[in-house]
């Protein structure tokens, strides 16, 4: 089944909202938001998506992939995220770059590209933002995750992944010192809008919770 970027794209999102974020099953605004869209192109887009089998969805109700449109998903997310960890261990791109190009490069439709980067690669489990990297076979096995906002204080944790969706984000990541496995202090947590004050490698930094809920960890 041949699809246009944008079909593609909507899938990808929805997959990310409803098992990577655990959401279960999205809405319509909830997709809407994400993609940075109104609610009626998008509206528009998922009666294309459900003509061709790929979304499930009563009106009003709450969206679904089919297992097809789960499958193609998949696909695009494992193309997306070896195309992330060869521009960085490879082409000198910093881990808050290689979003936009895997962006890109996550259309091609070469099957056997794809497997010979991953043979290029040594098979990767995880890209370099430390998300799981979907097998050949299309398995994809979610690891329980654990935000750095459901810490509290005293508790001493590591860094294990991060929302890659944002560069701006990712650059404030990296300019207050954290990196894949870095291990992080909770000082304090306030009572008010639940922001941290964290310790990195000696130093303070005071973070939101909205940084928090993005940042995954494993307690130590």
């Amino acid at each position: 089944m041949e699809l246009t970027k944008t079909e593609e794209d909507y899938l990808k999102a929805l997959f990310h909202i409803i098992v990577e974020k655990e959401a279960d099953k999205a809405g319509t605004n909830q997709l809407a938001e994400y993609l940075g869209l109104s609610p009626a192109s998008v509206n528009n887009m998922l009666k294309k998506l459900r003509s061709k089998a790929l979304v499930a969805y009563e009106k009003y109700g709450k969206l679904e992939l089919t297992d097809k449109g789960k499958s193609i998903a998949m696909r695009l997310i494992r193309k997306h995220r070896l195309w992330e960890t060869f521009l960085y261990q490879h082409m000198n791109f910093s881990w808050d770059e290689v979003h936009g190009v895997a962006e890109q490069l996550e259309h091609i439709q070469s099957p056997k590209l794809i497997a010979e980067l991953d043979k290029f690669l040594g098979f990767p489990g995880r890209d370099p933002h430390g998300a799981i990297i979907p097998s050949a076979e299309g398995e994809y096995n979610t690891p329980p995750k654990v935000t750095l906002s459901s810490l509290q204080a005293g508790d001493t944790c590591r860094l294990v992944s991060v929302d890659d969706s944002s560069e701006a984000f990712l650059r404030y990541v990296s300019r207050i010192g954290l990196a894949l496995n870095s291990e992080i202090q909770i000082r304090e947590v306030q009572e008010f809008d639940s922001s941290m004050m964290i310790v990195v490698e000696g130093a303070s930094t005071m973070v939101s919770k909205q940084f928090a809920d993005e940042v995954f960890v494993e307690k130590i």
